[in-house]
């Protein structure tokens, strides 16, 4: 573990924990939203304030947290292969929701949870990882980078912005 995180835990995220995920959600991604048009700030508010997407996505993943004490300040979801989605065939596993409360940037938490997601993935057989990154996210475009992840296209425009699909061979 990074000796920057090690002053943090981490474990499974819970259905019991889908309310604070939901926040942090809403915390960690609304430091992009005055880059968003109001529409689209609206349609990603709505997308997480979906307390559903949060449990949909909490029964069909593994969702790595990481806490400050018992704060929930970090999340991300692996998905194993078997769960297509938008972009995703059947056969990949990826990372969604990465998540990391703003006041704890710059600490490796957001490096450390994708890690564990490419680590879980590993232990489970999976072939491929994969992820998608706006142009507003360019410090996680940075860590996906320097984890060995590839852009394997440019994806359709969402929330207004430009999209890139990343991959990791495992």
């Amino acid at each position: 573990m990074n000796s920057k995180v090690s002053s943090f835990s981490f474990r499974k995220a819970t259905l019991n924990d889908a309310i604070k995920l939901q926040n942090l959600g809403l915390v960690s991604y609304s430091q992009y939203f005055h880059l968003l048009s109001p529409e689209e700030k609206a349609k990603m508010e709505n997308n997480l304030k979906s307390e559903e997407r949060v449990i949909q996505l909490l029964n069909t993943s593994y969702c790595f947290v990481c806490l400050d004490g018992e704060k929930i300040i970090g999340m991300a979801y692996v998905l194993l292969s078997g769960n297509p989605w938008d972009f995703y065939p059947a056969d990949w596993s990826y990372i969604r929701m990465l998540g990391v409360d703003p006041d704890y940037g710059g600490k490796g938490i957001g490096k450390e949870l994708t890690n564990r997601c490419i680590v879980y993935a590993k232990q489970k057989n999976e072939k491929i990882i994969a992820l998608h990154t706006s142009e507003m996210m360019n410090a996680a475009r940075h860590i996906y980078q320097s984890l060995g992840f590839k852009i394997l296209r440019e994806l359709e425009p969402r929330f207004g912005k430009r999209y890139w699909l990343y991959t990791l061979e495992l």
